[in-house]
């Protein structure tokens, strides 16, 4: 009797053989979707939080960082970033201009790189600046929302920082003119 049971647990075993070992190969053409996010150290970029708070955009791991004037809040949201180095500025800026429902120009550079861009698009869905934008003290930078929320962890943008949507809501109402920025 125990000789049979060893037969069929040994059967059985061989069995799922095949089945582990395929689940343990891996495609190389498959990348792994793993979170870079990392919390960032305030202290590492900016002498103080000043009155307004702290923002810090980190390219690198696709997040963006907020914490409050006290430093008591921190919040994380991921983001879009600059398509390419080129388009791609690094540094200190601020916050200088709010705006919900924002509406949009393309650029002179945006429009060599894609001539199909339309002149203008006026507030709503089709705005590819979301449902909030923040304008940075360098031209055309902007912190914004997205409605095509495929952008998000992506190199995507011509420049700016892109959120969800929810995210930039939330965001513009942390963050208030003068609100410092850093760009790494």
């Amino acid at each position: 009797m125990t000789q049979r049971r060893t037969l069929m647990l040994g059967g059985l075993a061989l069995l799922a053989t095949p089945t582990v070992v395929r689940a343990q190969v891996v495609d190389p053409s498959i990348r792994a979707n793993v979170s870079s996010f990392k919390t960032q150290r305030w202290q590492d970029h900016f002498d103080s939080l000043g009155q307004h708070g702290a923002i810090v955009a980190d390219f690198t791991s696709r997040a963006l960082h907020w914490w409050s004037a006290d430093g008591r809040d921190y919040r994380l949201y991921p983001s879009s970033i600059p398509m390419s180095e080129e388009l791609t500025r690094r540094g200190y800026t601020e916050i200088v201009r709010k705006r919900v429902g924002p509406d949009w120009r393309p650029t002179a550079d945006m429009r060599r790189r894609d001539p199909s861009l339309p002149d203008y698009v006026g507030p709503g869905p089709d705005n590819p600046l979301g449902t909030h934008a923040m304008y940075l003290s360098w031209p055309a930078y902007i912190i914004h929302g997205t409605h095509d929320t495929r952008k998000i962890g992506r190199p995507s943008s011509s420049g700016c920082v892109g959120l969800y949507n929810e995210h930039v809501e939330e965001l513009f109402a942390l963050a208030p003119i003068g609100t410092q920025v850093r760009l790494v």
